[in-house]
Formats: C-alpha cells, sequence, structure tokens
C-alpha cells in the first residue's frame, strides 16, 4: 500500500460505526461562545470548512458543562437543552460529508484564569507551582455531593450532544483539568471513596463515563482523551495511565485518545519538552506508549502530538500501535490537510513551535493556544487562516479580550 491508503483507508468501530478515515482532528480551544454559553453562528463555519477539509473523525474544543466553571472566556456551555437549535446547527455543519463529528466535555477543575469563575474547584485544595499562583487561584476541594453532581452534569450534556445530531462524545482527561487532577496523585490526596489509591483516583473517570453511557445508550459512541503521564513530581504515571486505560477499555470505551502534559508541563505542545532521537525520528510524542497500551487492550488508539509527515502517519498506522492518527494545528492553518494527505500530497505549511520570549508564558504553551485560536477565529468568521501572522499582533490583541471578558463580575459572566 501507499502511505496515503494507510490513513485513506476506513476503520469501523466496535460498536459499528464507520469513520471514514484514519484522520483524526483534535481538540483545539474555538472561545467561540456566546456570553450566555450558546455556539456561535462561527462555529458552524469553522466546522463546515474542517468537514469539506476531508478530516474523518472531528473533535470540537472542550465544551463545559457548568456555567460557574468556565475554563476561558468564550466557552461553550452545555447544561440543558436551552441553546438546542444552534448545537444542532452546528452539528449538521460538522457532519457534512461524511464527517464523523464529537463533543469534547470537560469541566476545567482548578485550571481556570483568575478572576473568570467565583471560585475554582479540585479534588483537593493543592495550589500551583509558585510562579503560576499569579494566574490561577489556590482550588477548593470539592465535597462528595458536588462530585455526584459534576458526574451527573457530563451525562446530561452527553444526551444532549446526541439529541442536537453529533455522533460522538469526548472527555477531555487530559492537560490538567479536572478528570485528571482526580486521576493524579499529586492533585489528588483525598482519602475518601474518590482518593487515596490509584483504584480510587478511576472512580470518578469511570463514574462519568458510566453516567454519559446511561444517557446515550450503547452505540454511541464515547472517546476520552487522556494523558500517558502529567510529566510532574508526584504525578500521574505511565504505569498508572496504562492501569487507567485498561480500566476503561474493560468498561467499553468507544476510542482512547492519548496525550500528555499539563499547564505546568505542557508535553502537548512540545513546549519544555526534552526529546528522544528515536521520538523524532517516528515524530510522535507517544508512540512509545500507544505501542504499550496496545498490547493490553483492543480498544481503538489514537495518539495527537508531533506528527509531521504522511510517512510518519501511514508508519504509525501500518504498524498497528494506534487506529488513527491526531493532528490539530496544522488543520488551524490549512483546513483542507486531509484531502491533501490522501490524496498523496505532504501538507503546504509545516508547524512550528511558537514563542514569546516572555518565560511563564512560553513555559505553560500559553502562545501556542491563543495564536491558534485567532487563526479558527479567522475561519470562524469565513476569512483564510494566516499561516505567517505576527505572534505578538495576535498575543496582543487575544490577552485584551480576555482581560474585557475574565475580568467582569462573575455574577454577569455566568449569567444566562
Amino acid at each position: 500500500m501507499q502511505w496515503n491508503e494507510y490513513i485513506g483507508q476506513p476503520f469501523t468501530l466496535p460498536n459499528g460505526v464507520k469513520v471514514k478515515n484514519r484522520l483524526l482532528k483534535s481538540a483545539m480551544s474555538e472561545a467561540l461562545g456566546q456570553k450566555d454559553g450558546a455556539p456561535k453562528p462561527d462555529l458552524v463555519k469553522l466546522y463546515g470548512t474542517w468537514a469539506d477539509g476531508g478530516i474523518g473523525l472531528c473533535i470540537t474544543g472542550n465544551v463545559m458543562i457548568d456555567k460557574r466553571a468556565l475554563g476561558e472566556p468564550g466557552n461553550v456551555i452545555i447544561e440543558d437543552e436551552s441553546h438546542l437549535l444552534a448545537l444542532q446547527a452546528w452539528a449538521k455543519a460538522a457532519t457534512r460529508n461524511g464527517t464523523q463529528c464529537w463533543v469534547q466535555l470537560n469541566h476545567p477543575g482548578k485550571q481556570s484564569p483568575k478572576g473568570l469563575n467565583k471560585e475554582n474547584v479540585s479534588p483537593s485544595a493543592i495550589p500551583f507551582r509558585k510562579e503560576m499562583q499569579a494566574f490561577f487561584a489556590v482550588p477548593r476541594a470539592l465535597t462528595h455531593e458536588e462530585i455526584l453532581d459534576i458526574i451527573q452534569r457530563f451525562g446530561r450534556a452527553a444526551g444532549i450532544v446526541k439529541k442536537a445530531g453529533f455522533t460522538g462524545v469526548q472527555i477531555h482527561g487530559a492537560h490538567g483539568y479536572l478528570v485528571s487532577q482526580f486521576l493524579s496523585p499529586h492533585h489528588n490526596i483525598r482519602t475518601d471513596e474518590w482518593g487515596g489509591t490509584p483504584e480510587k483516583r478511576r472512580k470518578f473517570v469511570l463514574e462519568v463515563y458510566k453516567s454519559m453511557r446511561e444517557q446515550v445508550g450503547p452505540n454511541f459512541p464515547i472517546g476520552i482523551k487522556l494523558n500517558s503521564a502529567d510529566f510532574q513530581r508526584g504525578g500521574f504515571t505511565e504505569e498508572e495511565s496504562l492501569e487507567t486505560i485498561q480500566a476503561l477499555s474493560a468498561a467499553g470505551m468507544d476510542l482512547i485518545e492519548i496525550s500528555g502534559g499539563t499547564y505546568e508541563a505542557p508535553a502537548m505542545t512540545g513546549v519544555k519538552a526534552e526529546v528522544k532521537e528515536s521520538t523524532k525520528q517516528r515524530e510522535a510524542y507517544f508512540l512509545d506508549f500507544a505501542e504499550k497500551a496496545r498490547k493490553t487492550i483492543s480498544t481503538p488508539l489514537a495518539v495527537t502530538g508531533g506528527f509531521r509527515s504522511l510517512e510518519g502517519m501511514a508508519n504509525a498506522v501500518s504498524s498497528g500501535a494506534i487506529d488513527f492518527v491526531g493532528i490539530a494545528r496544522i488543520t488551524a492553518i490549512e483546513p483542507d490537510a486531509p484531502n491533501r494527505l490522501i490524496s498523496g500530497k505532504e501538507t503546504k505549511h509545516q508547524v512550528k513551535p511558537l514563542k514569546t520570549g516572555i518565560g511563564p508564558i512560553d513555559k505553560m504553551g500559553l502562545m501556542e493556544v491563543t495564536w491558534y485560536t485567532g487563526q479558527l477565529k479567522r475561519m470562524g468568521a469565513g476569512e483564510p487562516p494566516k499561516p505567517r501572522e505576527s505572534v505578538y499582533i495576535v498575543l496582543i490583541k487575544t490577552l485584551w479580550h480576555q482581560m474585557k471578558m475574565g475580568f467582569k463580575k462573575p455574577g454577569k459572566l455566568r449569567a444566562s
């Protein structure tokens, strides 16, 4: 087979759902929600563009399940059916051209900037490291009753996603958000039924999955994005991640997307990551870990992070280590990249690290988020992306917007 034939072949999930090719657009934050949490019409245009671009499986940017717990200004929020018509319009555009589109559901936990929410919560009241405390407040530890409420919110949101016409849902269990916080012994030092051992730390994500499955039924795809490790001292390790993957597979998870890192150690962007020469040759950051997981489970796997060439993508699929190649930032500057790759052509552009020279911003990978979010907003407005746009201009514009949105009184921000 030619390289493009490997990634162009369809794949059928264990539940019978067919994905037309092996390219998965991993979640990127769009910040295109209205003040009341409804999706803006811009998301219709953006996701229609990606659907036309040839992606097989498209994962949305994180959608929040609680208006009191935003991860950033501009999040879409699903608590009830009040925005169902707007969600249906989004889903219709996102699923055209035979595209699978899954909504990524999330709760930020403590990983939310100061001033955005009335308070931030987490499994335990563990602060961020010292140099990040200017950006993130010390969270309050969740009560048992609050944990149960969040679990039900995940389930309710998943049911609405299905009703809106999306074709699946993904739990955001990576990158330091709430599910990831529960899994990590660094962030979760509880001694009740939700922490204290790896098994108890896994209980939250398994209960979230169970709640969602009860709402969507047995044949609607549920996936998860999970860290291979969070790369923090005393944090979520590869060993615990493998055990978690095995537990999720046994529970019936339909697809596991492997990534890694948190805002404190952003391995998912390649920032501050010590990349081995073997990883450079194979391109994907987490492919070695995926091979370990593949030996223990049969659940379909995807890896996101580091892929640069058609050959690298094809080798990952042909080796049997993964079933889907996760790409993200290239689709923000070249939305038809999947069509090019499947036709046997390399992408026109190459994704490169973006840095400002401002230490805290670069260490957290915030420039990556800021610049690419700006490209998504351009496409949402019907404009082409600007692959060579100045990082500094985008940074200034985005920070100014976040200051205006994020430092309003929390009560006003959360009003529906």
